[in-house]
């Protein structure tokens, strides 16, 4: 079977799946439900790994038109799948750590309804299908509704609890803000579509092109409102707040999920857009997206940082370093060059492997002690060496310890932007590595002050108001109540990812090929005649990444930082009240639904005053 024709199937694979399941799923036991559910999502894997590897080259990019549905005349009306290295990859990404959340959740839940053991791997396979769908699409408007078919399955499995009030709330602010970023792209393809006519990217861009000259309010109009809906989903400051809600209550292999991939789809939404429609001579100038993306990406980085390190529920925690290195990403793609795009590629590859891995052990310690605070936890974790490992590898990884991926990612990155950039990567991966070291540090190695068993009752008005944010007395998620010990399959699924992430930065081949794949990816005339005209044209080589000297040296800093700031933390105690100087940044993340939408419309004004 040719590449081409295995695109469809990498999206409608998992749909046939979900559909089997909600229909047979209605007779069949739950462990059958189950099999099927990571037989589905292994063979979606296997199709994007085939699609990937018999791509001819790094530069080449195999399309489908559905139907046969052809462009005639260089205009066209069919719905066309474009399969270039970035997207493949990640479509193979995200069905990968699909297959390892379902099998993190084997027998995870409490028996399901009967009639219904099919219904939460058929959400996820569902997911599955909308992230596919999303790195494949060749269209505005498809990939605008595949992107909503992941923000809908989204908004269910984050409510999946559906039993838990907090678990409703999560989902509703989820899928109110989502909703809103939703419909500000689809007002921007609709300019667009009012301009050129056209739904597909490579031919808004090429009607975009023949115009050019400064862009009108109209084509700026329409990029702010599209970069503000994947903004959104991105989880990009001040579009963010969502973010640590969702984790907060969303099931763990949900939350591998979100901030393994989900998230960084959106940063790639935005590089999709930006280098297929809006990176010609009609589009929007090269100077104005550098210094919207720089801002939002130094902004999303330093905020998400700060609140990482002042979170003790720990899935929270989590979610605010993904909030700070989604930022990262923005800066890394600021600079608009293959060589950040394959710095960025990397970074997110590996970063996936790892944020998966450290919230797959927050579920375990959830589910053994039916909490996720920190100070509760003191000590607790002894009684779980393995996953204390795995805690602080991740850890260290997150902080960008060489040979890991992260660490990889990060340097090119890096390189790629110069200058001040550096000591902010340098900063932001110390943080929010050493607050995920801190945490282990206190729960698995009992290190620190005990907290004070009178500290919950002398707690002031104002932090109660918060307790909700401290991870305690949570319901275990796992089928009977706490565990007596992790499962194997538990165990397994995180030391996989981690050894994932550390492959991305030992394996050669690996960087080589995402080198050639960000050449091509960012080569906007080469996409327009590829996808309208069926010829390949070679883009101009650049460098591959490559491990620098001073690269290893600024990750073996970060670390140390990261390793130094954890011991520090964590030798002073908990108080009840948090320090005076961050009650600003709690009282921004206030939890309430009209504060998160007045905010997203403050980051839309934002985002058109740095683009104009």
């Amino acid at each position: 079977m040719s590449v081409d024709r295995t695109l469809p199937l990498i999206v409608a694979a998992p749909l046939f799946g979900a559909a089997l399941l909600v229909g047979a799923g209605r007779r069949l036991p739950r462990s059958a439900a189950e099999v099927l559910g990571c037989l589905f999502a292994a063979g979606t894997a296997a199709l994007a790994l085939y699609a990937s590897a018999g791509t001819p080259s790094s530069t080449a990019r195999p399309l489908e038109w559905l139907g046969g549905w052809r462009p005639h005349g260089g205009a066209g009306v069919g719905i066309v799948l474009v399969g270039d290295r970035i997207g493949l990859g990640l479509a193979t990404l995200v069905s990968l750590l699909v297959v390892a959340a379902l099998a993190y959740a084997w027998r995870y839940f409490d028996e399901p309804p009967r009639r219904h053991a099919g219904s939460f791997p058929a959400l996820v396979l569902l997911f599955q299908a909308g992230m596919c769908g999303f790195a494949l699409a060749g269209d505005l408007f498809n990939a605008f509704v595949f992107f909503e078919l992941m923000g809908v399955v989204a908004y269910a499995l984050t409510g999946y609890r559906v039993e838990e009030a907090r678990a409703v709330q999560g989902a509703l602010v989820f899928g109110v803000v989502n909703s809103l970023g939703a419909y500000t792209t689809l007002l921007g393809i609709g300019l667009l579509y009012a301009r050129t006519g056209e739904l597909g990217l490579a031919q808004i861009g090429s009607a975009l092109d023949a115009h050019p000259g400064s862009p009108d309010a109209l084509v700026v109009a329409a990029f702010v409102l599209v970069a503000a809906g994947l903004l959104v989903k991105a989880a990009a400051v001040p579009f963010h707040f969502w973010l640590a809600d969702a984790h907060a209550v969303a099931p763990t292999p949900v939350c591998m999920l979100m901030s393994g991939v989900m998230v960084e789809l959106g940063v790639y939404g935005i590089a999709r857009v930006y280098w297929t429609v809006f990176a010609g001579p009609g589009g929007i100038p090269a100077p104005d997206a550098h210094r919207a993306l720089l801002a939002l990406g130094v902004l999303t980085a330093v905020l998400g940082a700060v609140m990482c390190g002042l979170q003790r529920h720990l899935k929270r925690l989590l979610a605010y370093s993904t909030v700070a290195h989604t930022g990262l990403f923005l800066i890394g793609l600021a600079v608009l060059t293959p060589e950040g795009l394959g710095g960025v590629a990397l970074y997110v590859l590996a970063h996936a492997g790892v944020k998966a891995a450290l919230f797959a052990c927050v579920g375990i310690l959830l589910d053994r002690f039916g909490s996720v605070d920190e100070p509760e936890l003191h000590g607790k974790g002894r009684q779980l060496p393995w996953v204390g490992v795995l805690f602080a590898t991740g850890g260290l990884a997150l902080a960008g310890l060489p040979p890991f991926g992260t660490a990889l990612g990060k340097a090119v990155t890096e390189e790629a932007v110069g200058g001040w950039a550096t000591a902010l990567f340098v900063v932001v991966s110390a943080v929010t590595g050493g607050a995920v070291l801190r945490a282990g540090a206190r729960v698995f190695l009992g290190l620190g002050p005990v907290p004070g068993s009178g500290a919950a009752a002398s707690r002031p008005a104002a932090a109660a108001a918060a307790e909700e944010t401290t991870g305690k007395a949570e319901e275990p998620e796992t089928r009977g109540g706490r565990l007596s010990r992790a499962p194997v399959s538990m165990l397994a699924v995180p030391t996989a990812l981690l050894a994932g992430a550390l492959a991305v930065g030992l394996v050669p081949g690996l960087r080589t090929g995402i080198g050639r794949a960000a050449d091509a990816f960012t080569d906007h005339a080469g996409y327009l005649a590829a996808v309208l005209h069926g010829r390949a044209t070679e883009p101009a080589a650049t460098p591959p990444p490559h491990w620098t000297t001073a690269g290893v040296l600024w990750g073996l800093v970060a670390t140390a930082l990261a390793v130094g700031g954890a011991l520090l933390a964590v030798r002073r105690p908990l108080g009840a009240e948090p320090a005076r100087w961050t009650t600003p940044l709690r009282r921004l993340h206030s939890g309430h639904m009209g504060d998160y939408v007045a905010w997203f419309l403050a980051g839309v004004t934002l985002l058109g005053v740095l683009v104009v």
